[in-house]
């Protein structure tokens, strides 16, 4: 049986029988594509998420960042270190609480997220070229949507661990 639309299952084949495969085959090659093209980015998609957070989203301190993005806050400060290093962001005091810190993105880093949102499109739009560009739009709403009430009800579970977590580990070189 030929299928013309590659988002249509042949009538054997149940929806939702693979989700988990689904999800796990779209996370790797999204991983994989995006990784190699945020290497030049510190801490490369956890920094482009950082970045992301503190140029879209009005996020009031340091500890709402670790908040929002569920990363254990020591390891947030090593990113936001670097990130500062690397003249993206800086840590400003916050008008209402001297004690902390408000992370603002610098006009480098704004350039370096446009940049780097391109990149991710592209890899992205890659990534789903198997579905049609409508429907691109489509899922990537959902997931959003998904992720979002998944975060709501779990929001202590950091997503670059649960990522880690079903990618493949990294080969070590044989020596």
């Amino acid at each position: 049986m030929s299928v013309t639309d590659p988002c249509e299952l042949p009538a054997d084949r149940e929806r939702g029988s693979n989700f988990g495969w689904s999800l796990g085959m779209v996370l790797r090659r999204w991983h994989e594509h995006v990784e190699e093209l945020l290497k030049d980015l510190p801490h490369g998609s956890r920094g482009y998420h950082i970045l992301a957070v503190v140029v879209h989203e009005e996020v009031p301190t340091q500890g709402a960042l670790a908040t929002r993005l569920a990363i254990d806050r020591s390891v947030l400060t090593y990113v936001i270190d670097d990130l500062a290093n690397a003249g993206l962001i800086e840590r400003r005091p916050d008008p209402q609480d001297r004690r902390a810190r408000r992370i603002v993105a610098t006009e480098r880093g704004r350039q370096t997220l446009i940049e780097a949102e391109r990149r991710v499109a592209h890899a992205e739009d890659h990534v789903l070229g198997g579905l049609p560009e409508k429907q691109r739009g489509v899922f990537r709403d959902l997931a959003a949507r998904a992720a979002e009430a998944i975060h709501a009800t779990a929001p202590a579970t950091d997503p670059c661990v649960a990522v880690q977590s079903v990618l493949p580990p990294t080969e070590q070189p044989t020596q």
